[in-house]
């Protein structure tokens, strides 16, 4: 049994599911989309998401008309396995078509693309054995891209990524809940003066960056030549 929070993006609130591994993900239409896939290789019986990235998957399968392999959705920040500000620590990114050929990935890539459905999808010269798409929102406090600023008021998955790194490493929040309050603020300002960066309590571009850096296993890191990918 797994515990889902959900950012609804519409209602500007976080929702809490209880799903066992074959059950349907929150908001999934025609069980196309079952826990169990969304989780992948992540241990952990505590998954989040939002709203427009379920609906987005929606339309996508509607769109595909079959089955698709999921190889990899979800992770925490701390089980690694992908890059640094990866969008699939904040459950809104897959990789999926492990399972295909050359050609047949290369339609699946197209109609992602072409579909306008998702806010990124990667070039086949990054992931030539699997297609990525995400649905991430938001500017990006860093110019080559990643998450979005994150203030005292935000509420979001990528407050769920800040709460989770923090906890990580020792900075207690008061809890994983997806809302930046004063828990969240003071750890997020004795993790900056920790690091020498200004203790303004605003998870910018410099704290996303040392956060992570300091969260996410290194063994996972993997730098392409197009700098933009260490984010996905």
């Amino acid at each position: 049994m797994a515990t889902i929070k959900v950012y609804n993006n519409d209602e500007n609130k976080m929702e809490n599911y209880y799903r066992g591994e074959n059950e349907a993900m929150p908001y999934n239409t025609g069980n196309t989309l079952k826990v169990a896939e969304f989780r992948g290789s992540s241990r952990s019986d505590l998954l989040w998401t939002d709203k427009r990235t379920m609906q987005s998957w929606n339309s996508f399968r509607f769109m595909y008309g079959r089955p698709i392999y999921v190889g990899f959705a979800f992770k925490r920040p701390y089980e690694g396995g992908h890059g640094q500000q990866s969008q699939h620590y904040a459950g809104v990114a897959f990789d999926v078509g492990h399972n295909l050929n050359n050609t047949q990935r290369a339609e699946m890539r197209n109609l992602a693309y072409n579909s306008g459905i998702w806010t990124y999808v990667e070039p086949v010269s990054l992931t030539p054995t699997w297609v990525h798409f995400d649905r991430r929102f938001g500017t990006p406090a860093c110019a080559s891209g990643g998450y979005p600023i994150v203030r005292f008021g935000s509420l979001s998955q990528y407050v769920l990524v800040l709460q989770d790194c923090l906890n990580t490493l020792g900075y207690g929040t008061g809890g994983i809940d997806g809302i930046f309050g004063n828990g969240t603020r003071n750890a997020v300002m004795t993790f900056q003066r920790s690091r020498g960066l200004a203790a303004d309590g605003i998870v910018g571009c410099m704290t996303w960056s040392s956060l992570m850096y300091a969260a996410v296993p290194k063994s996972s890191l993997v730098i392409f030549s197009v700098p933009f990918r260490i984010w996905n």
